[in-house]
């Protein structure tokens, strides 16, 4: 792991992201590409005959905002010896994080809260549309060490073999690996050949059934992190039609809205 794109604006779950990025970059010695981007609802302002426009004084005010930010930033990435690049954009966050990356070996962005829809629609729209893993970290929660606890959601499928070999380099930094399925479901492909398959990389991982009784599968996933002790979950991200999502809802949303801990998700 070697580069890493780090949603860099200013906002509640900035310092969350941060800290992930700097454990990550330090333990890697990963290049930080750093993404600003001032969305253009930020700025155009609308006229009741249709008109938009942007007012000088706000475009000037923002301008001035998000330099003294990256200042800041910047300033902690010089200090903890940190390399990095900053790019500037303007537009939609997640239609540039997914554009930016292609060539990331992760993406960092946050969680919602209660209140972040755009952080939602940012989280699943990353973890569907890219093809390189996102670290999706909560807003108020646990934060991210590389040598925590992780817990594998394993129901065998190719979203979720991916997940875990994307995970490999983290894994490898891992005090304790544990491998979770859901009890009674039958799994695609059998836990024995994921533990085969880590112990190729050097990885032993401990073996669970998660129950999941009367709530969802992310719910006993949840719980069962919270029993082992996991800082950390590995999931594969799967999408689905609107439809069908609207009526069961889904394991990657129910995590993404969810979770107090940071989420390794990739598609």
């Amino acid at each position: 792991m070697k580069s890493i794109l780090f949603y860099a604006n200013e906002d509640k779950g900035i310092d969350q992201r941060l800290d992930a990025v700097l454990c990550l970059s330090s333990q890697f010695d990963c290049l930080v590409n750093c993404v600003q981007v001032t969305p253009y609802n930020s700025f155009i302002m609308a006229d009741p005959f249709g008109g938009v426009y942007a007012l000088p004084i706000v475009v000037e005010h923002i301008g001035e905002a998000e330099t003294a930010h990256r200042l800041r930033i910047e300033d902690t990435l010089r200090r903890q010896r940190i390399r990095w690049e900053w790019q500037n954009y303007e537009g939609n966050p997640g239609h540039v994080l997914l554009e930016r990356s292609r060539l990331a070996d992760m993406t960092v962005v946050s969680l919602p809260d209660e209140n972040a829809s755009e952080s939602l629609s940012i989280a699943a729209g990353l973890a569907i549309g890219a093809r390189s893993p996102i670290l999706a970290m909560p807003v108020a929660g646990n934060s991210f060490t590389c040598n925590g606890d992780a817990l594998i959601a394993w129901n065998g499928s190719m979203e979720g073999a991916y997940a875990m070999r994307c995970a490999v380099p983290l894994l490898k930094w891992s005090s304790a690996v544990h491998l979770v399925s859901i009890a009674g479901k039958k799994d695609l492909a059998p836990q024995e050949e994921a533990i085969h398959y880590l112990l190729q990389h050097g990885i032993h991982a401990d073996v669970h059934q998660a129950i999941q009784g009367e709530g969802s599968v992310a719910d006993a996933l949840l719980q069962t992190a919270t029993e082992v002790g996991a800082h950390y979950i590995v999931a594969g991200a799967y999408g689905h039609s609107r439809l069908r999502e609207a009526i069961l809802g889904g394991v990657t949303d129910d995590l993404i809205a969810g979770s107090t801990l940071p989420l390794l998700l990739a598609h």
